[in-house]
């Protein structure tokens, strides 16, 4: 089939109480990876698009790497979606470039000035027959271009919603609960030690996302920053020559239970990431007399798609759901 719009998706996730997998994408190999756990799963994929990605591997060839999946794996829905978009011009040209999706990330501007960019957005993109994501609140954390200090953060406020998304006209919500972007979501100070002594950070605030439920009644919710830092990949970066002390996520239980509820779809980047390092460099100080890239890249694929697995029916809970 070819690339689809989330509307349908969200409908069937919040009825279903799971979430869609949006995916950050930058290479072939994690391209590879996400699409075919998603296939062998009969799960609805969604690929997404950072500004950074496609500074680093240009527009066309994320977009030639997704047509691709979607030749290899015909009988799931996916959706091409840009990941914060930070204006009007960047969600205009993935619009005019093949994107079914895009987000616009105005949640630094104040309320009125937000409203105004997405609503901007909005009305370009409907025309084309392309969906919009916005977003409400500041998440903490780094990722490719967003950059947001802890002070700058700031949970979503509830009574805000209802205004936003009727005079925006935008087709999902992502909100501010507790997640954060990057793989030090949290500092030390902030999480409590477990009886093995890991990190473990504070709860998110599900009080939010109910009160936001409830404003919005069958509206779908999205959830960034909200990889859960894998410490088997932690573990094994360490291992294998890197310095990651103190990497931590959220707890995939908390976004299970997120999933149950309101919210339809969950990005995650990180762990691919840190799965894709963590066997790169554990294959390298295996086997240091090898440089082919295709030998270090295929069990780095493997990983992805091991994880996507995991996560797709552990967490997502929306595996056969295709």
């Amino acid at each position: 089939m070819p690339l689809v719009t989330s509307a349908e998706m969200f409908k069937k996730a919040y009825d279903g109480g799971y979430a869609i997998g949006a995916f950050n994408v930058n290479n072939m190999e994690i391209v590879q990876g996400i699409t075919e756990a998603a296939r062998d799963l009969s799960a609805p994929l969604i690929l997404q698009v950072s500004k950074g990605a496609r500074a680093y591997a240009n527009h066309t060839y994320l977009v030639k790497l997704v047509e691709a999946a979607v030749i290899e794996c015909p009988n799931i829905p996916i959706v091409l979606h840009l990941d914060h978009g930070p204006d009007f011009e960047t969600c205009k040209s993935c619009i005019d470039g093949g994107f079914t999706s895009v987000m616009i990330d105005a949640s630094s501007k104040p309320f009125a000035e937000n409203i105004a960019i997405t609503k901007q957005v909005v009305e370009y993109a409907h025309d084309h027959g392309v969906v919009v994501e916005a977003e409400l609140g500041a998440l903490a954390g780094i990722e490719d271009d967003v950059k947001v200090s802890a002070e700058e953060s700031h949970y979503t406020h509830p009574e805000e919603v209802e205004e936003f998304v009727s005079k925006t006209g935008c087709d999902s919500l992502a909100i501010a609960i507790g997640t954060s972007h990057g793989a030090y979501k949290f500092t030390a100070d902030q999480c409590t030690r477990n009886e093995k002594g890991e990190l473990v950070p504070p709860p998110l605030r599900f009080d939010i996302l109910e009160e936001v439920s409830k404003r919005l009644p069958g509206f779908p919710i999205v959830l960034h920053g909200s990889s859960s830092v894998p410490q088997e990949y932690v573990k094994m970066v360490n291992e294998n020559g890197g310095k990651m002390p103190d990497a931590v996520g959220i707890p995939e239980e908390q976004l299970r239970k997120a999933a149950a509820l309101s919210v339809c779809k969950i990005n995650i980047d990180s762990d691919l990431r840190l799965a894709m390092t963590g066997t790169i460099r554990k294959f390298f100080n295996e086997h240091p007399d090898k440089f082919d890239p295709r030998e270090y890249l295929k069990p780095a694929r493997a990983a992805i798609k091991e994880l996507v697995a995991h996560k797709i029916v552990d967490v997502l809970g929306c595996d056969h759901k295709a």
